[in-house]
């Protein structure tokens, strides 16, 4: 071979600068190398780009009108305003060409700022529509916007773009727990039925259970899950979850993900008394090693119950609160309704359950009372928590560093509007303001919430479906890293 005319020879692959034609199931489309390359070196535009220069168009068997709307996304980052696909169409279009993180970034809402949000949707499944349990897509690792629903005996799956992709029946009538452990796996239980379930969301398969039990006490036996702890790994090699018998002995259960054994129990104790009730609640904080668990009833006099926190490793807790109580930051006769944590803000939060106020505990500094009431400037909204008095049922969640929380159909949120790095967390600024519109209120009570991607889950009593709420594009939202 003679080098000197390799050398010699023009190199035909195009450059950013040049022109490409292509014809999509019969419909010539030119645009820019460049342009092309857009979507990414994975992408199989970005592979056509690199095609010797030919006079004759690039041939590409897939539907035009779907090919028109995604070079469309690659030019300007949008999708044009007049395109009709069905956003599922669109979807498998777009992982043919690679270019699904592309597609998923155009049409997923901004950042959730609650002040800005409103309900765009409702999710309801085709059966037994009434929600009992929810699991959003929150972790860190998963945080797309999608979302679970336990519905009767059944879970149906929306994904980050809130299109329907699945439903499985369980063997269970009731499912009042839900979790994602793995992407495509769901852990499930009952009230009424023993154990920990999970099922193959795609699959529709049982894959197996975790039983409590303890041959040499009589008392643990049929011991079903009362609360499973979410988890930002979901490939983590533990599911935690609360369990509790007949006979009120309860124990959190660390059951390993590949053989649904249970490995270890923590907090293992008689529920006899409100201070031994099994958890309603439970959040893995794996940067601290730590388990959060809440428990709360009401009844005829108030709200009562306890907050821990719990060593993984050893087992024993490292923390504790409950209420009735006593103290100079204990509101006497105000007992908390609910109680959440935020840990990556090392915070933990609780509101009254007669005054709605809410409170704020900073997690690296917790003592026997650690609570600071956080307080609204504005002397309107001062003593409003979201409606109504005593007695209110009152949900609170904390998400996004923002709390949001409920008091019966009405929806408010404390949200963070200034961060100092160097000062504890009970000296920063929170605002309280209304989530909720005018007559919103009146869709029900709040009994669940969930907050994944930019987005919170609201579910009312009694009310099928699950609304959506989102901010919206205007909302010019900046958070401080």
């Amino acid at each position: 071979m003679d080098d000197s005319n390799s050398e010699d020879a023009p190199d035909l692959r195009p450059s950013d600068g040049d022109r490409i034609r292509l014809n999509v199931g019969g419909r010539l489309f030119e645009t820019t190398v460049s342009t092309l390359r857009s979507g990414g070196p994975d992408s199989l535009l970005w592979a056509l780009s690199n095609r010797p220069i030919s006079s004759d168009p690039i041939f590409i068997d897939r539907d035009p009108d779907a090919f028109s709307a995604l070079l469309s996304l690659l030019r300007s980052g949008r999708l044009p305003s007049s395109s009709t696909l069905h956003r599922h169409y669109l979807s498998d279009e777009a992982s043919f060409y690679g270019l699904d993180h592309l597609l998923r970034s155009s049409l997923s809402p901004p950042p959730l700022l609650a002040t800005d949000a409103s309900i765009v949707t409702t999710l309801s499944p085709s059966s037994d529509a009434l929600p009992s349990a929810l699991s959003a897509s929150g972790g860190v690792s998963s945080s797309d916007g999608s979302v679970w629903i336990a519905h009767g005996g059944q879970v149906s799956a929306y994904d980050w773009s809130l299109l329907h992709s699945a439903t499985i029946r369980t063997h269970l009538d009731e499912i009042s727990a839900l979790r994602r452990v793995r992407p495509d796996f769901a852990a499930v239980a009952s009230p009424v039925s023993p154990g920990l379930h999970l099922y193959s969301l795609y699959g529709g398969l049982h894959a197996g259970s975790a039983q409590w039990s303890d041959p040499s006490d009589p008392r643990v036996h049929k011991a079903t899950v009362v609360a499973i702890a979410p988890d930002d790994d979901p490939f983590g090699p533990t599911i935690f979850a609360s369990f509790e018998c007949p006979h009120r002995e309860n124990s959190i259960a660390a059951v390993d993900r590949s053989t649904l054994t249970i490995s270890s129990l923590i907090g293992r104790q008689s529920g006899g008394s409100a201070k031994t009730a099994v958890p309603g609640k439970l959040r893995h904080l794996p940067e601290k090693n730590l388990i959060f668990s809440v428990a709360i009833s009401s009844g005829a006099f108030g709200y009562s119950g306890y907050v821990r926190l719990w060593d993984v490793r050893s087992g024993d807790a490292v923390w504790e609160t409950s209420e009735p109580g006593s103290g100079r930051s204990s509101r006497f006769g105000d007992t908390f309704a609910d109680v959440d944590v935020n840990s990556d803000e090392s915070a933990m939060f609780k509101v009254c359950s007669k005054s709605g106020d809410v409170a704020i505990a900073d997690l690296r500094m917790l003592g026997e009372d650690p609570w600071v009431y956080l307080e609204e400037a504005n002397p309107v909204l001062r003593g409003v928590s979201g409606g109504g008095g005593g007695g209110a049922t009152t949900v609170l969640h904390c998400y996004q560093r923002q709390v949001f929380v409920s008091r019966e159909g009405a929806l408010g949120v404390w949200s963070q509007v200034e961060e100092d790095r160097e000062k504890r967390v009970t000296e920063r600024t929170f605002r309280k303001n209304w989530v909720d519109k005018e007559g919103d209120s009146d869709r029900g009570v709040i009994r669940l919430m969930e907050g994944g991607g930019n987005r919170l889950f609201v579910c009312r009593e009694g009310v099928e479906g699950v609304e959506v709420w989102e901010s919206s594009e205007s909302s010019g939202v900046v958070f401080i890293s």
